[in-house]
């Protein structure tokens, strides 16, 4: 008699809740002499770029009704996504997921031509919300091509920013990933070449590409101003202040944060003994306070205010109740909301404003 035999069948492994290690049992663990303190970074969160973007998708909201459909995340950053999505936002990875007719933002990191199109094919309502720093770069990159030159990129290929950017002269146009990238990039003609850049970059490292360029080709010519946006700059030069004196420095930001990325990085390279990022504060592990007596604290350019305090609050829990905030830059930037918002908002009488991205100071006596 023939007889069968069952494989054993995997089943998943039961999830088992972290436990929490209290304050006690941290400092038991590797005790701290002396005062434990907080250095919070200032300039951080919200840029001018995010908080339009954000609005403009919340006006949507309000004044065309649910639903709303958003291409990609508006902004890097899972908490505004998902606060979003509870008021009836819609995120799409392309046009051709959008119904027909129907109302379509484009998200703070631009969209190439091609995209601009299919959305006109399909018949789609759309608001750009392209933050107006990236849009300069889109016109640079217009105008260098139909002047001819070459233009090498300087940006993390796959990024929705960069793709826009490339998507408006890929004719002429060269990625440039990172430093080592530039010892091997080829061009056509080396007498008439230009670089660009992503707006949310590590200026350090991509000052150290643009100098490997120039050594290969001396006639590089630079853009007409910075593209890396302002906001991404005073990010990073204000954790570079606090890092020398911070053993454990958390940033607040999304994984596909570029910006929110490059200041864990940042903090590392400046002085940080460590450095992690985090969603939500609930990310925390405790165990990185072991023998910590400093923590610098900041977050990405597209991260609200809450999720600091959030953190802050949380530190607290563990002693680190003596918060100084450390101001390398007042930002004072303001951008008038997409011009389809603006119509839309003339039309209903509604004299509201709230564009952003000033520096949000904490009340940290509260």
């Amino acid at each position: 008699m023939a007889t069968s035999s069952t494989a054993p069948v995997s089943l998943p492994m039961p999830v088992i809740p972290r436990t929490r290690r209290t304050p006690a049992e941290i400092a038991a663990a590797a005790p701290v002499t002396g005062e434990r303190k907080v250095y919070l970074a200032a300039p951080r969160g919200y840029c001018a770029g995010v908080d339009r973007a954000v609005i403009a998708v919340e006006k949507a909201l309000e004044h065309y009704g649910a639903p709303v459909y958003v291409r990609k995340q508006i902004v890097h950053n899972l908490h505004v996504v998902s606060t979003l999505e509870a008021r009836g936002a819609i995120f799409v990875e392309e046009n051709e997921e959008v119904p027909e007719g129907a109302l379509v933002v484009f998200s703070a990191h631009g969209v190439s031509p091609a995209v601009v199109k299919s959305a006109a094919d399909r018949g789609l309502r759309t608001i750009d919300a392209t933050c107006p720093l990236v849009t300069k770069v889109h016109k640079e990159a217009v105008r260098f091509a139909r002047e001819d030159y070459e233009i090498l990129l300087v940006g993390h290929e796959g990024h929705e920013e960069v793709e826009g950017t490339y998507g408006e002269a890929p004719e002429v146009t060269t990625i440039v990933n990172n430093p080592e990238e530039a010892d091997t990039v080829q061009v056509k003609n080396p007498d008439k070449l230009i670089w660009l850049s992503q707006t949310t970059l590590s200026v350090d490292e991509t000052m150290e590409t643009v100098r490997r360029l120039r050594a290969r080709f001396p006639n590089l010519q630079d853009p007409p101003s910075d593209d890396i946006c302002y906001a991404t700059t005073n990010r990073q030069a204000a954790i570079k202040a606090i890092a020398p004196q911070a053993e454990l420095v958390i940033v607040v930001g999304s994984s596909n944060s570029s910006n929110s990325v490059r200041l864990v990085e940042v903090a590392l390279e400046y002085g940080a003994s460590a450095a992690y990022r985090v969603d939500y504060a609930s990310e925390v592990d405790e165990s990185w306070f072991e023998g910590v007596s400093s923590v610098g604290v900041t977050s990405g350019a597209s991260v609200p205010e809450v999720l600091v305090r959030d953190v802050l609050s949380l530190l607290a829990e563990y002693g680190f109740a003596n918060v100084e905030e450390v101001t390398t830059a007042e930002e004072d930037i303001l951008f008038s909301l997409p011009k389809e918002i603006r119509a839309k908002l003339k039309e209903a009488g509604d004299d509201s404003r709230g564009l952003g991205g000033r520096i949000v100071k904490s009340d940290i006596s509260s």
